[in-house]
């Protein structure tokens, strides 16, 4: 596992009983034995609204940083990562999504298959100025379908 993994993993393992949890950026740092620009890294591209968290950061004393788990019905919660997604996906964010949808069972594992086969880079075989364009709009539209 990369160190960007066992971050993330030990931050959602801290939201077992809890709705919100506060962490301080250069103790995680220094707990994983990273600068702290690693620990934004991980917050930045793991722990955003689409993906089902709110993160307010606190300037100084170490960078305190709270994360709310957002707790969304299935249907609310697909419509929210559908809003989300604006006019462009990357193959590596639809993999992280696809990660969380079967995390939280918003999906089932053919589904998931479904999802990314569909918007792979192997299917979507075009120019790179608008590969990530229609990436999104496949994927939007496979969402809205799933019941």
């Amino acid at each position: 596992m990369r160190v960007s993994d066992l971050i993330e993993e030990f931050i959602k393992d801290l939201f077992d009983e809890n709705q919100y949890i506060e962490i301080q950026r250069n103790d995680l740092a220094e707990q994983f034995n990273c600068v702290p620009s690693q620990i934004n890294y991980v917050i930045s591209t793991r722990f955003k609204p689409s993906q089902g968290y709110y993160v307010e950061s606190k300037r100084g004393g170490g960078g305190c940083i709270r994360i709310k788990k957002i707790n969304l019905d299935k249907s609310e919660y697909l419509m929210h990562i559908i809003n989300s997604i604006e006019n462009e996906i990357t193959s590596n964010e639809v993999d992280i999504l696809l990660s969380d949808f079967l995390t939280y069972n918003i999906v089932t594992p053919k589904e998931a298959k479904l999802l990314k086969v569909a918007t792979s880079d192997n299917v979507l075989t075009l120019d790179k100025n608008i590969k990530d364009k229609i990436r999104a709009k496949i994927f939007k539209n496979m969402l809205l379908n799933i019941e």
